[in-house]
């Protein structure tokens, strides 16, 4: 036994430690906490590159911010689809686009891809019936193909789905061929120009000036999904459609929205109404997707939301209260027990029979200047005296006018028949 101990030691000192199964039968698990170590270790390791690289990958997008969204802003005009075009079709209707998008979403879900990809995907059906006649048996094999396409453009590798997944899904109605030569003819079509800015690249750039809130991340995905439905979105441009959907899901979950110096408080009043007008019949399939909890179960929420606003509609009105009446006390005549009342002027002119209406007061020495029928000017005799102007011997003969007031006004006066 010593020998054999002895052997090892030599062993272990020529070669090294050996990480063998027999040898830690002997360590009693050294050799299994050494490698727990290390892998903790290399765990470590690839976590801070993992912050470093983003680090670096935040100040370089800091950098380039601006370019890049000009970039956006550029594509997002380039490949809109036109509605008009679209509408001449002659076999594909309006009233078909709710069946295909339900495929769609479903297929989307089944495969896990991104959000951007079916934002992707409908962008590029748009733009192709924008420009090819599209016959009523081909409209889901171009659904697919453009799923497809989107997929390989930006999901990962292992989740794009297979053309024999999506035949399937299709229950055989179209050959494997028909798949290759659509998407070859989808991409020829559309000039291989594939990269679209979706409304999901948009809400990551909205949502990153305030703090990360999931749930409003998922209620705005909700809300935009909902408006792939409707025609009237259709040829909106993806950065208004994004920013008026987070302030419309902000206002669902109730919170703040955005300073009107943010790019995400910019958005469009009329394409808020135009969603909140959508968010009453939702396709059964997305609500369905989104009453998930991985997607904070969005879909309740919106229907607690209107349920609320309609129990608020139909609440009773109260009537206005009328405004306060305010009732003016009409003065009171002035009894002769307190003294002889004020006489009145008569409004509407009437003939004095006694004495004259006084004139205002003119200044002294002037009269009134008369033109003749050749336009010359002529002093006038003044009709009645001119009343005098106050002076500051007023106040020292006020006794001696006062007994003349006294007796003019304050006596009362007898009428003679």
């Amino acid at each position: 036994m010593a020998y054999q101990q002895q052997q090892q030691q030599q062993l272990q000192s020529h070669y090294g430690q050996c990480d063998s199964y027999f040898v830690e039968a002997y360590d009693d698990g050294i050799y299994a906490m050494r490698a727990e170590a290390r892998e903790r270790q290399r765990a470590i390791a690839r976590m801070r590159q993992r912050v470093i690289a983003e680090e670096l990958t935040k100040i370089t997008a800091d950098e380039y911010q601006e370019d890049i969204m000009q970039h956006m802003i550029h594509m997002e005009s380039q490949t809109l689809p036109d509605v008009n075009s679209i509408d001449i079709q002659t076999e594909i209707q309006w009233f078909m686009r709710p069946y295909l998008l339900d495929f769609l979403v479903e297929a989307h879900a089944a495969f896990q891809l991104l959000p951007e990809t079916l934002f992707l995907a409908v962008n590029l059906l748009d733009r192709y019936c924008s420009r090819r006649v599209v016959y009523k048996r081909h409209y889901q094999l171009v659904g697919c193909a453009a799923l497809l396409i989107a997929a390989k453009y930006g999901d990962k590798k292992d989740r794009v789905p297979t053309i024999r997944e999506l035949k399937s899904m299709c229950c055989s109605l179209y050959d494997d061929e028909m798949f290759t030569q659509m998407e070859w003819h989808v991409l020829q079509t559309l000039n291989w120009i594939v990269g679209h800015t979706t409304v999901d690249a948009f809400l990551q750039i909205a949502i990153a000036e305030a703090p990360y809130d999931a749930e409003v991340e998922h209620m705005t995905l909700y809300i935009a999904e909902i408006a792939l439905f409707h025609k009237e979105f259709v040829s909106t441009k993806p950065s208004v459609l994004a920013r008026s959907a987070l302030a419309l899901a902000r206002c669902v979950l109730s919170r703040p929205q955005a300073r009107n110096s943010d790019w995400s408080g910019a958005y469009d009043p009329q394409t808020v109404i135009g969603l909140s007008n959508h968010l009453y019949q939702p396709s059964p399939v997305l609500h369905r997707k989104y009453a998930s909890m991985h997607l904070s179960n969005v879909s309740a929420i919106v229907d607690e939301f209107l349920q609320r606003q309609a129990e608020i509609a139909r609440r009773p009105v109260a009537p206005a209260t009328p405004p306060p009446t305010v009732i003016i006390d009409q003065p009171k005549p002035m009894s002769e027990a307190y003294g002889p009342r004020t006489p009145q002027k008569n409004l509407h002119g009437a003939v004095v029979h006694n004495g004259c209406l006084t004139p205002p007061i003119t200044p002294e020495n002037e009269h009134q200047i008369t033109y003749d029928h050749f336009g010359k000017s002529q002093p006038s005799i003044p009709t009645y005296p001119t009343t005098p102007t106050p002076t500051p011997d007023y106040q020292s003969n006020i006794q001696h006018h006062g007994q003349y007031f006294h007796h003019t006004y304050l006596q009362p006066q007898h009428q003679h028949v």
